[in-house]
């Protein structure tokens, strides 16, 4: 049900790079939010045309869906892992990104041919 997607304008890494970031946050994420790593999915999206601050510098937008609550200290310490990651692979400042913390209801969340409400 946790869901971590990473929308850059930057260019794409080597393709084992790219599955080294993704195995990384969904790992990650499964961590921070306490949910079996079984549930997790990961999408990356590289070369989005993009602006942030009015240029096109590359940046990034990641957004981190999930059943259940996430505020608090909890969202903020999965912004600083977050973007140093991305950082790290990417090379996108973490200044240049944002993230999206979204909790889901149950219901609005499918799998499985069922919900998780």
């Amino acid at each position: 049900m946790p869901l971590i997607k990473v929308q850059t304008s930057a260019e794409s890494p080597a393709q084992s790079a790219v599955e080294d970031m993704l195995k990384r946050l969904s790992a990650s994420l499964s961590k921070h939010l306490g949910k079996p790593e079984k549930y997790v999915m990961t999408a990356f999206e590289p070369g989005t045309p993009m602006t942030f601050a009015g240029t096109t510098a590359p940046a990034c937008f990641i957004q981190v869906k999930s059943v259940g609550t996430m505020g608090g200290q909890k969202t903020q310490t999965m912004s600083q892992d977050f973007c140093a990651q991305v950082q790290a692979t990417l090379g996108v400042p973490t200044e240049r990104t944002y993230i999206e913390f979204v909790d889901a209801e149950g219901e609005m969340w499918g799998w499985n041919g069922r919900t998780f409400g």
